[in-house]
Parts: structure tokens; sequence; C-alpha cells
């Protein structure tokens, strides 16, 4: 099987070409070696550069496209901005990546029937879902809407039902919930999927959008301040620094690890579904994050003080889990990795390195440059 990965020098992208190398896959791998995530690195790993065909090149670039689509049967379209709250300002460069570069796929495939291409495969996000399910006790499943800056400065974080405004509970979230993203980067992965979606029944061309939750694990950038708090928190416990937690810490996440996710996108690779179909990809596992600040802050010796601060972001939700049903039924895939049996392996590989120093600072600057970062005055 010849497959194309788009962003295939990224975290998911190596980790998903070793798996499909075994399938005795055919790999092209387009990258762009974006500064913000590969730093000055602008290789592949060693371990697989000599056994795939690397392609330097942008997405939005239309003779990209047209280079390496030629004998692809699969394109997994990895190629994304993905800071939440940087999408905020960043805003034509999400849209630019993110769906003008998908735009850019679709517009050659609609034109021409000269392709192979039988099956695509899209990272989507969690983010599509905003604050995602909920249960209230009068309502069942419910749906809130994105929490307001002034319930968070009042210290109500948590939502409320939208039918009673009653409290109600974090549920796991399945696929039919309704499309409200709370970031500009979500908006961007909710149109994205779409579009996947839209033309894989148009063009007759079964695809899966797959709504990965927090994915972690050895190989994720740890040079990226806007993504992933286990980097963030793991390169301040590192240095003994401070580990300022938003909110009141209890905001919780998904965390799936790297194999989990990459045993789901090569089932999606190898056996594909019929149909086109949007599937949650998480753990069956929700962790908080002061829960997590604590545990990487006691892997490298309590060196830093975990302090609440009770500061917020915008663009940030309260609670995420998956419903993996539909998932299990479609690809036959069920979770493997523990969230503590997970965080000791990615956090025994970052120490191995040097951690990042000042970038997170400066993510936090841009932010509150911008009016995005809130309620400061209690840290």
């Amino acid at each position: 099987m010849n497959v194309l990965i788009t962003g295939g020098a990224g975290f998911i992208g190596t980790h998903l070409t070793r798996s499909l190398l075994k399938e005795g896959c055919s790999i092209t791998i387009v990258d762009n070696f974006s500064q913000q995530i590969h730093g000055l690195n602008g290789a592949l790993p060693n371990d697989i550069a000599d056994s795939v065909e690397l392609v330097r090149g942008d997405v939005r670039d239309q003779q990209v496209w047209r280079d390496v689509l030629p004998g692809k049967e699969v394109v997994v379209n990895l190629a994304a901005e993905t800071g939440t709250g940087q999408s905020m300002y960043e805003v034509m460069r999400y849209e630019q990546v993110n769906l003008a570069g998908t735009a850019q796929l679709y517009e050659i495939l609609a034109k021409s029937k000269s392709y192979d291409v039988k099956r695509i495969v899209a990272a989507s996000s969690r983010a599509v879902y905003g604050e995602g399910a909920y249960r209230c006790e009068n309502h069942g499943l419910v749906y809130p809407s994105s929490r307001t800056n002034k319930e968070k400065s009042a210290g109500l974080f948590d939502p409320v039902c939208p039918i009673c405004i009653g409290a109600c509970l974090s549920a796991s979230t399945p696929e039919i919930a309704p499309f409200q993203p709370s970031s500009f980067y979500g908006l961007t992965k909710q149109v994205q999927e779409q579009m996947t979606l839209l033309f894989g029944k148009v063009l007759n061309i079964p695809s899966v959008a797959l709504r990965y939750q927090n994915v972690y694990g050895p190989g994720q950038s740890l040079k990226n301040p806007y993504t992933g708090i286990l980097a963030i928190f793991s390169n301040l416990a590192r240095q003994g620094a401070d580990i300022n937690v938003f909110e009141d810490g209890m905001e919780s996440r998904d965390f799936v690890y790297i194999d989990d996710v990459v045993n789901a996108t090569t089932a999606a690779v190898i056996k594909g579904t019929s149909y086109s179909v949007a599937l949650n990809v998480g753990s069956d596992e929700r962790t908080t994050v002061l829960d997590v600040a604590n545990m990487v802050n006691a892997f490298y010796g309590n060196r830093s003080k975990v302090q609440v601060t009770g500061a917020f972001r915008d663009g940030d939700i309260r609670h995420g889990s998956a419903d993996l049903t539909r998932l299990s039924e479609a690809l036959c895939y069920s979770p493997r990795w523990k969230f503590s049996e997970g965080l000791k392996q990615f956090l025994l590989w970052a120490g191995e390195s040097e951690p990042e120093r000042g970038a997170y600072e400066y993510s936090l600057r841009e932010m509150r440059q911008r009016g995005l970062l809130h309620n400061e005055s209690d840290t």
C-alpha cells in the first residue's frame, strides 16, 4: 500500500510511519519542518530516514500536492497548526494551514480522475466539541456552551446545564455531540473534518476523521509552548521552576498515549471503513491537571512549587473525555495504556534532554498582551 503522510515528520507522523513500515507500506512524507515544532532540527529520525521518501514542502502549495499524489492509495492528513491559545491571534496562519491546505487536496481530487486515492484519514480533534458532554440530573445528557469570563472570574469554573442552569457532571462525549468549538483552532478542525467527510462521500473515497484527545508520549515536541501541558510541566519541573496551574486545578483531560493513537490510526489506514465517519480516539480515562502537575513534579524529585492560580485563558475547556464505543465497533480498537504508565515513559524520555527555557513564558506574555489571559492578580 502506497501511503502519503502530511506532517509526517511530526510527533504522530513519525510514530505512525514506523507502524506502517512494519505493515509493509511504502511511505512518502511531506513536511515543512516548522521551527515552532521542530526547532532547528530539519531531519527525520535516523531509524526511518532511509526507509521513506521525504518531500520538504508545504500543504498550502498546490504544486506540492500535485507532485506527491500520483500513485498514492491512502492519504493521512496530519499537517496542522495545533495551538488552542495561539489560534486566537494567529488567525490567518491557522486558517491557511488547517483549511486552505486541505482544500488544495480536494480541489485536485475533484478536478481529476487520474489519481489512485482509495482512502483518506484525517487528524481531527476533540476541540470540535468545545465543552463536550455533561449529565444533568433532570435533563440527562446535555451539551453546555462555553463558559464566560465573568463566570470564571467569579470562580465558577464548571459548566451548567443549558436547560435548567443547574449543576451537571462531565460525561464521556460521543461523536453525535454538537460542534461547539471554543477556540479558532477547534473551528478549523471542525471545518477540516467536515470537508474531509463531505468530499469522502462526493468523491466516493471512504474517509475517517480521527478526533484525537490529548496525545502524549516520547517524541512529542518539547519546544512548542502552545501545545501539550505534559511537555510544559516537564520542562518546568526539570528546572525546579514554579508550576502554575490554571483555574482551580480540577479541570481534566483525556490523555491518550501515542502507541494507542498509532494503533487506532494504523487500523484506519490498513483496515479502514467502507463509509466516511468521524471517530473519537482516547484513553477511556480522565485526569485532572493538578494531578498531572503533582505527578510530574514528584517524578523529578519535587523540586518545583505547584500552585493553583485561579488564572484562565480564552479558548480552554473545563473537562474532556471521549466515548470510544463507535471506534471500538468500527476499528476494533481499545486503549492499552494507563496514564500512569504512559506518563512514566514520557518523563523518562524527556529527562534525557535539556529542558526548554523561556518559550512557555514567552507564550504567556503573548496571550497577556492580547488580552487572552485573565485573573492573574490571584497568582
